[in-house]
């Protein structure tokens, strides 16, 4: 693994720089999403055989870094290109792929991702969205509940994770499905958040909802293998997206620092100002060096190693930018609250990436007992 990046990579985020630049902070969602789809930064990590760039998270995750830098991050890039592309990519038929990756890639879709549920929180093996066969036809019923479900509206399809019985054993296995925006049964209601994003938040409802046997993407036994495909992307892809929160919001209070003059001198030239500054700085650089490790691993190949890298680089990523958000605000001091310099809204969004979409806490867990051989607690 180089530790240095590629004139490819440099290039990339120097040209996602330029075009977050031209949006900014007060950016048209729709816009900026058709221009960088243009572009080809959403479908980076694509395989070329269906448009994409045939290039991978790490290139995924530059994109997105540098339009949060920007002041314009896109969520749904985390969840469309990064979670259901690489699903599909990976263990679609090849007529899934053909009908959604192209489409991905391009912009003209975009697929939303349902795990989360009211009782399961955490715990993905007490998920109790169902799926069982109809005997008669061979269509697939799912029911069950999801919540904190982002971009619902936006998304011509969810990629839901259900379960089916397992015929020999009687257990439950999860399972992906393809479920369309408009499908009979399928309910949502939005959520009334704090938050303030261009994506909003649903919970749904899946009341016996009929899918045709295709709808299943991969193999109905390959259970978690298949869920953590998609899942170590979008740990990866969130600390992206923390970093270049992060970033955005030390560059406003590095400006205002060198600018706001007291008895004739600037802030940033005392240490109270200065040495938490770049504090910040140090802690979001070790994030991304994280992060870059295991985008690595799992472009490589080596989803065992990228789990707990991708974890720790989420981890490391919501921390620091948790940190520089609030060191910024605390910069401007009153001014750090005004809409003028965009940072107060932050301190709520910085705060998603300590809590989705894994808890700092369940990373813990994670690493006690997975990388330090410790017993779990639960």
């Amino acid at each position: 693994m180089a530790l240095i990046e590629s004139e490819e990579h440099k290039a990339l985020r120097e040209a996602v720089a330029a075009l977050g630049k031209r949006h900014g902070r007060t950016f048209d969602r729709e816009a900026l999403w058709a221009e960088a789809a243009k572009l080809g930064y959403l479908g980076v990590n694509l395989p070329e055989a269906y448009g994409g760039g045939g290039s991978g998270i790490a290139e995924l995750s530059i994109v997105l870094e540098e339009l949060g830098a920007a002041g314009c991050p896109l969520l749904m890039m985390v969840v469309s290109p990064a979670i259901c592309g690489t699903v599909i990519a990976r263990f679609g038929t090849d007529a899934q792929k053909q009908e959604w990756l192209p489409a991905l890639a391009d912009g003209t879709r975009t697929m939303a991702f349902g795990i989360t549920e009211p009782d399961a929180g955490s715990n993905s093996h007490r998920i109790t969205t169902t799926a069982r066969r109809d005997p008669d036809t061979g269509d697939w019923l799912l029911t069950g509940r999801k919540v904190f479900i982002s971009g619902v509206d936006i998304a011509d399809a969810t990629l839901i994770v259900g379960r089916t019985e397992d015929a020999r054993t009687g257990t439950l296995k999860p399972c992906l499905f393809i479920v369309p925006r408009d499908a009979p049964g399928f309910t949502r209601r939005q959520i009334d958040m704090e938050l303030q994003a261009a994506e909003k938040q649903f919970e749904l409802t899946l009341d016996d909802v009929r899918l045709p046997a295709d709808a299943l993407v991969g193999d109905e036994d390959a259970g978690l293998l298949q869920l953590f495909a998609g899942l170590n992307p979008e740990r990866i892809m969130t600390a992206a997206f923390a970093i270049g929160m992060g970033r955005y919001a030390l560059a406003q209070a590095i400006t205002y620092a060198r600018d706001r003059t007291v008895w004739k001198t600037p802030i940033g030239a005392h240490q109270a100002i200065a040495h938490p500054l770049a504090q910040a700085h140090i802690d979001l650089e070790l994030a991304r060096l994280m992060m870059q490790k295991a985008a690595y691993l799992y472009d490589a190949g080596d989803d065992v190693g990228a789990g707990e890298a991708a974890n720790m680089a989420k981890y490391a990523a919501g921390e620091a930018c948790v940190r520089a958000v609030d060191q910024a605000v605390h910069t401007l001091g009153g001014n750090g609250l005004t809409r003028e310099f965009g940072l107060a809204s932050l301190i709520t969004a910085a705060r998603v990436a300590r809590i989705a979409p894994v808890s700092r806490e369940m990373i813990l867990n994670y690493v006690s007992h997975q990388t330090l051989g410790l017993p779990k607690s639960y």
